[in-house]
């Protein structure tokens, strides 16, 4: 009988030491999954670049609602230059990113394919400027002196249009220095004060804020669409391109982006106040600088078959005016996600 008792509550305490063991082993393998999924998330979280600048002011309210996540969807990084993104789309390290509309063209041919443009977030930009004050409108410009910085890219396209569609000839009519800079062009107006310069916002509202004599006398979107009367919103700036490969595999996340980049484009549009504080605490441009620039900015939303025929025509002018703008040949209909 005291064998029996002492076999019962050995088997007892085997049997408390197997559960205990049990559930050591689920709690470990629980643990370990927990931890894999976090890991997991992280390495799935959909990288976005984007620019100091219009397109930086568009998504910061996306930027914002990532801090305050706890279940963060997005890794958004804003740049100082194209330069910076460029490489990273082309060896496949972001998923997403807001370049110029003309790039968009040059890194699908580039890459073959691989760069899908998803929509259209910025439309024109430019602005003719002067500080004497007698400049008035575009014919005015007859016989000046005109600055501006990107030979060769389309603020040189846009100035050329626009000064045919009023029979003023580029080349015999008015004297066309290129610079480097945006700000090299503000220092060469400030030293002949019959000149004229051609600036993007939000530079020319950073330059109003520093020189009260600036002088805004043309917005050259509105001129781009007197000289190509048959387009429409087909001054673009910028657009949001995605990895061909990431937009087949993972559509409900692409989807989900876009519905989300849309609402925060529309919140910098129509909160001013708050949204200019969101750009200041993100360095993308001065809190004074971005309340004045993004009236100004033209930041829009355009996906969907709006996106394509706007794009379209807007590389097709480019295309006509120079080749190597859009990377030597119009893209393929592959080049336009509107699913």
């Amino acid at each position: 009988m005291n064998r029996f008792k002492k076999f019962l509550s050995l088997l007892i305490t085997f049997a408390i030491v197997i559960t205990t063991l049990s559930a050591c082993s689920k709690e470990d393998k629980n643990n370990v999954q927990k931890s894999d999924s976090k890991n997991i998330k992280a390495d799935q979280l959909v990288k976005v670049q984007a620019l100091k600048g219009p397109t930086g002011m568009g998504i910061v309210k996306l930027i914002d609602d990532q801090k305050n996540k706890k279940d963060k969807k997005y890794d958004i990084k804003i740049s100082n230059s194209i330069d910076e993104i460029s490489p990273l789309i082309i060896k496949g390290k972001v998923d997403m990113a807001a370049i110029p509309s003309n790039l968009a063209s040059v890194l699908y041919n580039k890459t073959k394919g691989k760069v899908q443009v998803m929509a259209i977030n910025t439309l024109g930009v430019l602005y003719m400027v002067d500080q004497s004050g007698n400049i008035k409108s575009i014919p005015d410009l007859r016989g000046k002196t005109i600055y501006l910085s990107g030979k060769g890219a389309t603020p040189e396209i846009v100035l050329n249009s626009v000064l045919k569609s009023y029979n003023i000839d580029p080349q015999i009519d008015v004297n066309i220095e290129y610079k480097q800079e945006h700000t090299e062009c503000l220092a060469a107006l400030e030293k002949n004060k019959n000149a004229v310069a051609m600036l993007p916002e939000p530079f020319v509202s950073a330059a109003r804020l520093k020189n009260k004599d600036i002088n805004v006398f043309a917005d050259m979107t509105k001129e781009w669409y007197v000289a190509n009367p048959d387009t429409k919103n087909s001054m673009i700036t910028g657009v949001m391109v995605v990895r061909t490969d990431f937009a087949e595999k993972h559509p409900d996340q692409v989807k989900l982006f876009m519905e989300e980049y849309k609402k925060s484009m529309e919140y910098t549009n129509t909160d001013i106040e708050k949204s200019a504080k969101l750009i200041g605490q993100n360095k993308i441009v001065p809190e004074a600088v971005a309340k004045l620039a993004i009236p100004k900015s033209n930041i829009k939303y355009i996906d969907g078959k709006e996106m394509k025929d706007s794009m379209k025509a807007y590389l097709e002018i480019l295309n006509k005016e120079n080749k190597d703008m859009i990377g030597g040949k119009m893209p393929g209909e592959d080049f336009y996600y509107t699913k």
